[in-house]
Formats: structure tokens, C-alpha cells, sequence
């Protein structure tokens, strides 16, 4: 079945001190186009998602998004012993001084060195960007196959308008062969009347020329080969909405041929009753070709 060109699905993650929320959203286009935001620093991530994606989808407009956090928390306290050394012999000289001076201080407390800077670290970790990746990886299809199970199920809506719409057709493209049909005779007999009332009044006219034209203005208003090819064109439009895959682009195309033949219906109708069909064609060839635009 076919699928739409609109979808979005949404998902979170967590691997050790990371975790993420996806993103995945798309509207029609003529083509392929994925906008994806990604963490840069993580390599191969993008290369690795745009290929997944060109492999599952064909037409649209595709942004990914993709959104890392880190818990910074996760380090252990340490010393620094180096500084700390630091920190203890600056003490010891201001004491020193002090003293001399007859200056009087309190004496130095732990918890007062430890708030200097650079005594105390947390330990930091050394994140694994490879492991991350090949997890972001091995996450996404689960996100790609809930976008494109929306997709699906909004093709699967988009295929009963398509098939209502070109029931339509069917039924208006009988009534205007109908019509045609009763009108042949009435036709026949007004060309026949106009060819006498010429003879009748034109000397030296060639009889057999002028029934060429005549024959050839009975021609141009046939409308048999827009019947025949409106009513194929919706046979054709059918198999397309039954098979699986992109359809889109043959849909859309098709739009045109139908939009072609009830151009060229009006065009021929001489009869008020059947232009009005050629007009209601057109109406909903035209409602139709809205819907093929969001057809993948």
C-alpha cells in the first residue's frame, strides 16, 4: 500500500552517564531531503543515520533530531596532592609572617583548605564515543520503524480518499459516454442538415471537400478516445494505489492525464449538459491531485 510523505516519532535513550531523546519528522517534497542534528563530536553518527534513512525512505522532507545529555556528577572526589602542597606552604609562610608582625591568626582548618581551588577534583571519566555511537545505531531502526508505521497508516487513510475520488471519476466519465452516446444521432442529423443548407446555397462548391470538412468537425467532436482513456487512466491509478513503494511520482503524473482528457472533454462537449460534466471532472481531478502531493 502506499505510504504519506508525513510522519513524526519520537523516542529517549540512556547508556551510562548519557542520555537522549530522538526526533524523526517529515512533510512532502519532490525529492529526498534529510536535515539531520546531530552531536558532531560523535563520528560516524551522521554518516551512519543518513544511510539508514536513504535506504527506508524516498520522498520527503526529513529532519532528525537528535538531542545528548551528560550526567557530569558521575566522578569521584580526589586530592590533588600537588596543590595541595601548594596551598599548605603559602599557608605556611603567611603564618610565618603573621608572626613576625605580631600579628595573631586562627589557626587553618580542613575544611578551609579544601574549599581552596584546585585542592580538591572530581575525577573525570573518558567517555566512550565509539560504543555511544554503535548505540544510537543499533537504537534508530526502532524509531525509523514507528515513523514509517505512521507513514503507513496515513498512506492507508490517503488511499480510501484516492479511491473515493476516482470512483467519482469512473461514475462521471459513464455519464458523459452516456450522454455522447444519445447525442450521436442528434449530431448526425445537424451536420447532414448544415451540409444540404451549403450545397443548397453555395455554387461551385466542391460537395466532396466540403464533406471532408464537415466529416473532420464531426471528428473533433468525438469524444470516444477521452472516454476510453479517462476510464484507463483510473484502472491505472488503481493498480498504482495497490502496489507497494514510492507511487508518488507516477501518481502525479497521471494527475496530469487525467486533467488533460476532461480539458480536452470540455473543450469538445458542444452541450451544456455535458460540459458541466467536463467541469465536475475537472473539480475532482483537481481534489485528487491535492492528495497525490503527500503520496511518497
Amino acid at each position: 500500500m502506499i505510504r504519506s510523505m508525513t510522519g513524526f516519532a519520537s523516542a529517549s535513550g540512556a547508556s551510562g552517564p548519557h542520555s537522549w531523546g530522538w526526533e524523526l519528522r517529515s512533510v512532502n517534497g519532490k525529492g529526498l531531503d534529510l536535515r539531520l542534528r546531530v552531536p558532531d563530536w560523535i563520528d560516524g553518527l551522521e554518516a551512519g543515520l543518513r544511510k539508514t534513512l536513504g535506504a527506508a525512505i524516498t520522498r520527503g522532507n526529513v529532519t532528525c533530531n537528535l538531542r545528548i545529555t551528560r550526567e557530569d556528577g558521575s566522578g569521584a572526589l580526589t586530592v590533588n596532592a600537588d596543590q595541595l602542597e601548594v596551598v599548605l606552604d603559602a599557608l605556611h609562610q603567611i603564618e610565618a609572617r603573621a608572626m613576625d608582625a605580631g600579628i595573631s591568626l586562627a589557626p587553618s582548618k580542613a575544611t578551609d583548605i579544601v574549599t581552596m581551588r584546585g585542592v580538591l577534583e572530581q575525577a573525570t571519566t573518558v567517555d566512550d564515543v565509539a560504543a555511544l555511537c554503535a548505540t544510537l545505531l543499533a537504537e534508530f531502526p526502532t524509531v525509523l520503524a514507528d515513523f514509517n508505521d505512521m507513514r503507513a497508516r496515513e498512506g492507508a487513510a490517503l488511499a480510501q480518499v484516492l479511491e473515493a475520488q476516482l470512483t467519482q471519476v469512473a461514475e462521471l466519465t459513464t455519464q458523459a459516454a452516456a450522454l455522447a452516446e444519445t447525442r450521436k444521432d442528434e449530431m448526425a442529423q445537424t451536420l447532414q442538415r448544415n451540409l444540404s443548407r451549403v450545397l443548397d446555397n453555395a455554387e461551385g462548391v466542391d460537395a466532396d471537400r466540403l464533406a471532408q470538412e464537415l466529416a473532420l468537425i464531426a471528428v473533433k467532436s468525438d469524444i470516444t478516445e477521452e472516454i476510453d482513456r479517462l476510464h484507463a487512466h483510473v484502472d491505472a491509478a488503481r493498480a498504482l494505489l495497490a502496489q507497494d513503494g514510492a507511487v508518488g511520482r507516477k501518481l502525479d503524473f497521471l494527475m496530469q492525464e487525467f486533467n488533460r482528457e476532461a480539458n480536452t472533454l470540455c473543450a469538445k462537449a458542444q452541450s451544456t449538459a455535458l460540459t458541466q460534466i467536463g467541469l465536475a471532472l475537472k473539480a475532482v481531478i483537481d481534489q485528487m491531485r491535492e492528495q497525490v502531493q503527500n503520496v511518497e
